[in-house]
């Protein structure tokens, strides 16, 4: 079975799943981040005791879970984030990759350009092999859900599928439920697989389906679609992949941005808009629509960032008359 999936983070959590819980439980180095809302250092009572909770939380989680089974080699994780910028090329191009290196340009030196480099060659090389066993008649399972990354990953690859003329037979897919109700009765949402533990992806194999040949059309008609009109940004709207312009998250941006005070911590607000509002756009997008204001004259920079860190961990300031 080739398990398909839309981000980094999925496709490690889905490798671990498949042996996770197997064999007694080994208590490995777990690192916590632990911080306070006024920037003060936390002590080391504080961490230790974060360190055993999470070693506890960790432990628990091990010795619940059922292992999903299968191997790490049959994962494959198309990292092409295309809910932003030209979506034109019908097979991952020069447009894409241009995409994902502005999208990793907010980390330091060249980082981000590397891994941006590196992360298009393993797609490019990924989907040859996919196409390959898919040829021969193995069977695919497409994990996605209602974040635009995921869901632009399932319009596209419907696409790629009818172009390789592989059988519906062969695909089935699982959509991550759009909330779900934990053991204490509380609500949960996740914004995508990639917010899976490795040990809850066990539970999810019950909503499998196979795909019928309408769906797999009308997906690929409505990437189409989308590529005539190849705006800037696709989001979800009401459960619908539509397309959108580029200031559309702007609203949610100023909005952290004014509870905050004259000079605020960038970072800071860019975790907020993540956190709070379960958009499924990613820090890099939020820091380069900052950046954007920062050139319009509406935002100041007053710190200098150390090299070895994301350009967004600086102190900006407001500049109010033009807000």
């Amino acid at each position: 079975m080739i398990e398909i999936v839309f981000s980094d983070s999925a496709c490690g959590s889905l490798k671990v799943a498949q042996h996770y819980g197997e064999g007694e439980y080994r208590d490995g180095g777990i690192g916590v981040i632990v911080s306070h809302e006024d920037g003060s250092k936390p002590t080391k009572e504080e961490v230790e005791a974060a360190r055993r909770k999470a070693k506890e939380k960790a432990r628990l989680a091990w010795e619940s879970a059922t292992p999903l089974g299968g191997n790490t080699a049959d994962i494959y994780g198309f990292n092409l984030m295309l809910s932003v910028g030209d979506i034109s090329e019908n097979q991952p191009g020069i447009k894409r990759q241009q995409t994902l290196e502005h999208l990793y340009s907010v980390y330091p030196n060249d980082v981000g350009y590397q891994a941006a480099q590196k992360m298009f060659k393993r797609v490019k090389e990924d989907l040859k092999t996919v196409q390959e066993r898919a040829a021969m008649g193995e069977s695919l399972r497409i994990w996605y859900s209602n974040h635009p990354d995921e869901m632009c990953g399932l319009y596209w690859f419907m696409g790629q599928l009818i172009h390789w003329k592989v059988h519906v037979k062969q695909v089935s897919i699982v959509k991550l439920p759009e909330w779900e109700a934990d053991e204490k009765g509380n609500i949960v949402q996740k914004r995508g697989w990639g917010e899976v533990a490795p040990g809850e992806w066990h539970r999810y194999i019950a909503l499998q389906k196979p795909v019928l040949p309408i769906f797999v059309q009308s997906c690929a008609s409505h990437w189409q679609g989308l590529q005539r009109e190849n705006t800037p940004l696709r989001a979800t709207l009401n459960g619908q992949l539509v397309s959108a312009p580029e200031p559309l998250y702007d609203d949610f941006i100023y909005r952290e941005i004014e509870a905050e005070g004259e000079e605020f911590r960038e970072v800071k607000v860019i975790g907020r808009v993540m956190s709070k509002y379960q958009l499924g756009i990613s820090d890099s997008w939020i820091a380069l629509r900052m950046e954007e204001m920062i050139r319009e004259g509406k935002l100041e920079v007053t710190s200098v960032v150390a090299e070895d860190m994301p350009v967004y961990h600086r102190v900006l300031k407001k500049c109010t008359y033009r807000l």
